[in-house]
């Protein structure tokens, strides 16, 4: 995790010059605070923020962030006498991380798209109404989603039509996966897979895998339900 945070915090700092003195690289942690101003550098934002210990500088994976929001932002490292060029100016110092998850995946009302441009963005593939997988470990994406708790680290089964795929990241490919059930209201109709099988959107695929809570990959990968370790099967 430590690994992915300084990827992160390295590629941000693309584009940007050090001062003299060497950065310093705070532990991980999680900041909660009020959005009092939003810097735009291209793929990623600068967040002014009122926390509990005063005013703080975050910086994040580029998300629809609006002043006067609350937010949390976890896995932080802190940096001091950086300069971005983006903005043209100095900062004593700033705090990097990833915005804390809501729903399955919905970083501050986006997605992966949405954090890392260039991903693709979900496929309007029409109304999605797919069987239920058979068997004793088998789900609807609802299910999943709604009660998620009850899932926790429990092998499942899900057949589905593939809605959204980013092949070769982290290591993985990322599959979002929707049956026809659930509500696009409150994210229950969708659920992300990762795997090393490929599949195509469009293609109804069955997903057996293992379903985790609240994982954090770093670099803006954040999750509050997924299945990994999956194999995909047309």
């Amino acid at each position: 995790m430590k690994k992915l945070l300084l990827a992160f915090v390295m590629t941000c700092c693309v584009g940007s010059a050090w001062a003299a003195d060497a950065p310093a690289l705070g532990p991980a942690a999680s900041i909660k605070g009020k959005v009092l101003e939003v810097l735009d550098a291209e793929s990623f934002v600068y967040l002014r923020l009122q926390t509990k210990d005063g005013e703080t500088w975050a910086v994040v994976a580029k998300a629809p962030v609006k002043k006067g929001a609350e937010v949390t932002i976890d896995n932080v490292t802190t940096m001091t006498n950086f300069e971005s060029k983006k903005l043209n100016r100095k900062f004593d110092q700033v705090v990097f991380g990833s915005i804390a998850m809501s729903g399955t995946g919905a970083a501050a009302g986006g997605d992966m798209a949405a954090i890392h441009p260039g991903i693709a963005k979900t496929a309007d593939v029409g109304d999605v109404k797919v069987a239920k997988a058979s068997g004793p470990n088998a789900h609807t994406v609802a299910d999943i989603v709604s009660r998620k708790a009850d899932f926790k680290d429990k092998a499942v089964a899900v057949r589905g039509k593939v809605v959204k795929f980013t092949g070769g990241v982290l290591g993985k490919n990322w599959i979002h996966l929707r049956d026809g059930s659930g509500s696009a209201s409150d994210g229950s109709n969708d659920i992300l897979v990762t795997t090393t099988d490929e599949a195509k959107i469009g293609d109804v695929v069955l997903v057996q895998g293992v379903v985790h809570l609240d994982r954090d990959f770093g670099s803006g990968y954040s999750y509050r339900v997924l299945i990994e370790e999956a194999s995909v099967k047309r």
